[in-house]
């Protein structure tokens, strides 16, 4: 596969990503504050559900070319008789790229868990503590894919 073909494919669950979480951060959560508990919390428990789904393919997509991309860049200089040492700038993306991901693990696989039980339960308080758990890690994630981002288009001072 191409390099091209691979950053485009990694750009744009990247974006996915990112924008989701822009999206429900900045606009859907303040959107449904003036709803009923009984409303909201089953209305984000579907969106969120829906969104977390996107995320994970995202994260396959972004791990899979990421890595690729890495592989391909290595390959080319050690066949052209060179060392490879990969950029700092790659290297802080991939690690907190990866932050990110064991993050993105907690919220799916343990505040959305307490999230889902709350809305079968209909017990809203507990589930407007669970979105308000999941908002502090998505803004956490948010914030640490936009320093990705500035990495990555402006580099590191040295």
């Amino acid at each position: 596969m191409s390099y091209a073909i691979l950053k485009t494919l990694h750009l744009l669950a990247i974006i996915v990503w990112i924008g989701g979480m822009v999206f429900s951060h900045f606009f859907l959560r303040p959107a449904t504050g003036a709803l009923e508990p009984a409303v909201r919390v089953p209305l984000m428990h579907a969106v969120l559900g829906r969104f977390f789904g996107a995320v994970l393919a995202a994260i396959a997509i972004t791990l899979a070319t990421g890595l690729w991309m890495i592989g391909q860049v290595a390959k080319q200089v050690v066949q052209a008789g060179g060392h490879f040492s990969m950029p700092l700038e790659w290297t802080i993306m991939a690690t907190l790229g990866i932050v990110m991901m064991l993050i993105f693990g907690h919220i799916r696989f343990g505040l959305y868990k307490r999230l889902s039980r709350a809305a079968q339960a209909l017990d809203w308080p507990a589930g407007a503590a669970a979105l308000g758990q999941i908002r502090t890690w998505v803004l956490v994630n948010l914030a640490m894919g936009v320093l990705i981002v500035l990495v990555t288009l402006i580099g590191v001072p040295r």
